[in-house]
């Protein structure tokens, strides 16, 4: 039987925090129950919840898929767990491969990879590496808050910007204003492109979805600043959340584009493993009436599922009502002069050059 411990954590979610509850990964061995003690603390009463940073000195940094429904092959993410504290955020259930939970902890106990630029530079110099476009912020935001104080994101961009080593970016931060100087030569050079994940323009709704994100307000602003620099910048509308976002789909896309997007993408709400449970908890807090709805939509266009994790329909779901949302996306990028014409050439592998062993860069 497996060993019950107290979960001291409070139940609903912390200022700031977007799960509010801690559940433990799939991998454990060891359950943990909630005890009311009878003291009837109140949530103003409880203990802040701290952001607690490892360092790591990670083996390798460039990660690898080959999944049909992914537009790249290579990837790096600079942290694990991140601070943005995205309910939906399918990347939390990574967190049980470090014995963590994907609830809170996934947003509290982050790992800095602080080698990675040093990795960075000895993977591109091998010989053999073959030059594909490499995506930061495949699993967790390489902009998060913590990077303001690590730089880890920006240390990755200055090692593929001097071997002219092309990259794409997504991200829910404005942070990303701050890389300009290195992107915006990038892009001249058909090197870069970045993506601002906004999924709604509600101010309220987005802070109890995704509590440490620049607001949507804010994201907007970046497109334009980045879109000003001359840096290629679209929209990801992600996740649709039915009855949550999906009425906003037309909004951010017609703000998204006065604001010089050029293109425009979109992912239906993923619910792997034990994500799941912590979404319908935080449904349960925040909007209970519309849980019911949220959920039995959710399996309409899931077959019948919380999730549906087989390659193409784990994007985009499967059905009518997946296959409506998709026209109704297509419409509305068209009306507003998103993905038009010719679709944006891609990014230009031809320029790269290794750098050196020795950590110098060439001349040429």
């Amino acid at each position: 039987m497996p060993l019950k411990t107290v979960n001291h954590q409070a139940a609903a979610p912390r200022k700031g925090r977007g799960a509010g509850i801690n559940p433990e990964g799939r991998f454990e061995r060891d359950s943990r129950e909630a005890i009311d003690d009878g003291w009837d603390r109140h949530e103003d009463d409880a203990p802040a919840l701290k952001t607690t940073v490892t360092i790591e000195r990670a083996k390798s940094i460039i990660a690898r898929n080959n999944s049909p429904d992914i537009p790249f092959t290579q990837s790096i993410n600079p942290y694990r767990g991140c601070e943005n504290g995205c309910i939906y955020c399918y990347a939390r259930p990574s967190h049980a491969y470090l014995n963590l939970s994907p609830g809170i902890d996934f947003e509290t106990r982050l790992f800095a990879k602080v080698n990675a630029a040093e990795l960075l530079q000895d993977e591109l110099a091998r010989h053999g590496y073959r030059c594909e476009h490499i995506a930061l912020g495949a699993n967790t935001d390489p902009y998060q808050p913590i990077e303001r104080d690590y730089r880890i994101t920006r240390s990755i961009i200055e090692v593929l910007a001097g071997c002219n080593q092309p990259l794409s970016i997504v991200t829910k931060n404005a942070l990303v204003e701050r890389d300009i100087d290195l992107l915006a030569p990038m892009a001249a050079k058909n090197l870069v492109n970045v993506y601002i994940s906004i999924n709604n323009r509600d101010h309220e709704l987005a802070r109890r979805l995704e509590p440490r994100c620049s607001a949507p307000a804010r994201r907007l602003q970046a497109v334009e600043n980045l879109a000003a620099a001359g840096i290629p910048v679209g929209v990801l509308v992600a996740p649709v959340i039915p009855f949550l976002t999906d009425h906003e789909i037309e909004p951010v896309l017609e703000a998204a584009a006065s604001a010089g997007a050029r293109s425009a993408g979109y992912v239906l709400m993923r619910l792997p493993w034990e994500l799941k449970e912590l979404f319908r908890d935080w449904l349960a807090t925040h909007y209970p009436l519309k849980a019911e709805h949220v959920m039995s939509r959710v399996q309409q266009m899931r077959g019948g599922r919380d999730n549906d994790p087989a390659f193409g329909a784990r994007m985009r779901g499967d059905g009518e009502l997946a296959e409506l949302l998709r026209r109704r996306f297509e419409i509305a990028c068209k009306r507003f002069g998103l993905n038009s014409g010719q679709r944006a050439s891609a990014l230009d592998t031809t320029l790269f050059r290794p750098p050196r062993r020795d950590g110098q860069l060439g001349l040429f």
